[in-house]
């Protein structure tokens, strides 16, 4: 066969990353998602709130990720109880969000559906 080069996927690599075929990890994508749409369609003036809602968003895919890479099974859970109380931040800043008239009641539903997926897989997995 033909040598590897480096940032190409081999086997081994497509193993170590097996995290990112997690449906946990794949609702928390979707999720990361939607908000960049919701985001992308918020009015100037609400600079703060959309910026909380994308920290709390992408921190979900990055602790699953990092929870997913830690050897021990406690340092692992921890990652995905952080990743569990983003979700639950998220959920709260669509909650503001809606109440304050920046969100449709269609994108507020999906991404509490999303964020239910991901908060009671998260609960499985520590």
């Amino acid at each position: 066969g033909f040598p590897t080069q480096p940032g190409r996927p081999t086997d081994d690599t497509l193993d170590m990353l097996s995290f990112q075929r997690l449906d946990v990890y794949q609702r928390a994508i979707e999720f990361l998602a939607l908000v960049t749409e919701i985001v992308q369609d918020v009015p100037r003036g609400h600079a703060e709130r959309s910026d909380q809602l994308l920290r709390a968003a992408e921190s979900i895919v990055r602790n699953i990720g990092e929870g997913a890479g830690r050897w021990s099974k406690a340092d692992c859970s921890n990652h995905y109880k952080i990743a569990r109380g983003e979700a639950m931040e998220a959920a709260a800043s669509l909650d503001i969000m809606r109440l304050r008239g920046l969100l449709a009641a269609e994108r507020y539903d999906r991404g509490i559906k999303l964020l239910e997926a991901v908060v009671a897989m998260l609960t499985k997995m520590f």
